[in-house]
């Protein structure tokens, strides 16, 4: 796909996320992650060229070197890691350039090594961010904690990981809920997760992040409530995978 297409896309897809967000009584903002994994350096940079600044990858290797390459052309990015976290790999992850959020955090185990890697930066560094992943649909090839544990990880990283910053919830769903019409259950269980947060801590909802939606569904997240919508094929055009 050529650069002049990728950055139509994201105009059209920046104006689409902008209209639904109007419509929405369930949510009042909508943040765009540009998911660029198994594309190229180049065309990040020619989203990056239209305002675009979040962006997602799913492969550590990947976040390194794409973050490495772009850190002085574009060093207002924020990347946010999405795939399943390893603990070998967390290390890899934190010393990412430009890394702003970890979606993908379903256990103490896995934040408290974040929390550790992240007190390397020094007092000087943000918090680091992280969401909780939900597993929805209760699928077995699905990551993400179970719905009724969601809001006590939730609250372990804001009580306990002191260099980082629980950020809100994300999930993935399932693929048939994600093409069917009407609403979608993964988005109103993700959004029943973060109500049950606010009411156990009595913070706001709104005060955190609804990460949901993906290329196929992005619009129906944001009626149904999200405040942070991944899209990649629909942008970036299908995976391209190495021969």
């Amino acid at each position: 796909m050529s650069l002049e297409i990728v950055q139509r896309n994201l105009l059209n897809i920046l104006e689409a996320v902008a209209d639904a967000v109007t419509v929405s009584s369930a949510t009042k903002r909508c943040r765009l992650v540009a998911v660029s994994k198994t594309k190229s350096a180049e065309m990040i940079e020619s989203c990056f060229s239209q305002g675009q600044r979040h962006f997602g990858e799913n492969y550590v290797q990947e976040l390194e070197e794409k973050s490495a390459a772009l850190a002085s052309k574009c060093a207002e990015i924020r990347w946010h890691f999405i795939g399943q976290v390893q603990s070998n790999k967390i290390s890899k992850i934190c010393n990412s350039p430009g890394i702003w959020c970890v979606e993908t955090v379903e256990s103490e185990k896995h934040a408290r090594l974040f929390d550790k890697e992240w007190s390397k930066h020094g007092a000087s560094s943000s918090p680091l961010r992280v969401l909780v992943q939900v597993n929805t649909s209760e699928e077995e090839n699905k990551g993400g904690i179970k719905i009724s544990e969601a809001p006590k990880l939730a609250e372990f990283i804001r009580k306990e990981c002191l260099n980082l910053k629980f950020d809100g919830f994300m999930t993935i769903g399932s693929f048939d809920n994600s093409h069917t019409d009407g609403a979608n259950p993964d988005f109103e269980k993700l959004y029943a997760v973060r109500k049950s947060w606010s009411e156990i801590t009595g913070e706001t909802p709104e005060s955190v992040e609804l990460s949901m939606g993906m290329s196929d569904d992005f619009l129906q997240a944001i009626q149904q409530g999200s405040t942070s919508v991944r899209v990649g094929s629909k942008l970036f055009g299908a995976r391209e995978y190495k021969k």
